[in-house]
């Protein structure tokens, strides 16, 4: 089942695990605490029957986490040249995206967003400037099992030559006309293409949702 009413659900499960998860952390009662369980359990099965994901891995990704639930946080680093921007291909689908990646714990934003495109694109950059935090459950991305904020990271001072990394089977520059297939689990091209109303006007606001 796929579209709206899939992406919905999946919304719900989200938020069941989430109070499920709070109330695990918070109840010391064994009924509340088995209630909870209970809670846990229908957010699993939520999103196995609207992903086709295995239980196990959806145990182990979606309900890993201890402590009060909150979003995961993917880091996207922009980078322009030539009017072209910075894109990578990524090895798992061999799809396209921005350089980046969940961010690291004991980096700042700016950190991370350096750190993805040294690895993923050969590149060194100096980090500028935010430009959009996107909620990822807002945009037309296929249905995912995180609720995610996606910060994209403006970058220049570019030095080095473009090389892949170990996540990534080709790098190189594209125009705003002319962008290659992406790696939708990680942007769209209406993202990318905003990112392109930046280059052309530098003082538009950072974009929030």
């Amino acid at each position: 089942m796929k579209g709206e009413d899939e992406h919905y659900w999946i919304k719900i499960a989200q938020q069941i695990q989430a109070i499920a998860q709070s109330g695990l952390t918070y109840s010391e009662g064994k009924y509340d605490i088995d209630r909870y369980q209970q809670l846990k359990e229908i957010s699993i099965q939520m999103v196995q029957h609207y992903t086709g994901e295995d239980y196990r891995k959806i145990v182990n990704l979606f309900t890993k986490e201890d402590g009060y639930k909150t979003p995961k946080v993917d880091v996207r680093g922009v980078v322009f040249k030539d009017n072209k921007i910075l894109m990578v291909r990524e090895s798992v689908d061999g799809k396209w995206s921005l350089p980046g990646g969940w961010a690291d714990v004991c980096l700042s934003p700016y950190e991370n967003a350096k750190k993805e495109i040294w690895e993923e694109a050969g590149l060194t950059v100096d980090p500028v400037r935010i430009l959009a935090i996107f909620d990822k459950m807002k945009h037309d991305h296929p249905p995912d099992i995180y609720h995610t904020y996606k910060l994209f990271v403006l970058c220049k001072g570019i030095s080095g030559e473009l090389k892949t990394g170990i996540e990534t089977t080709g790098v190189g520059y594209f125009a705003e006309n002319d962008l290659p297939e992406m790696s939708l689990e990680r942007n769209i091209p209406t993202q990318v293409k905003q990112m392109f109303r930046y280059r052309d006007d530098p003082s538009l606001p950072t974009y929030c949702e």
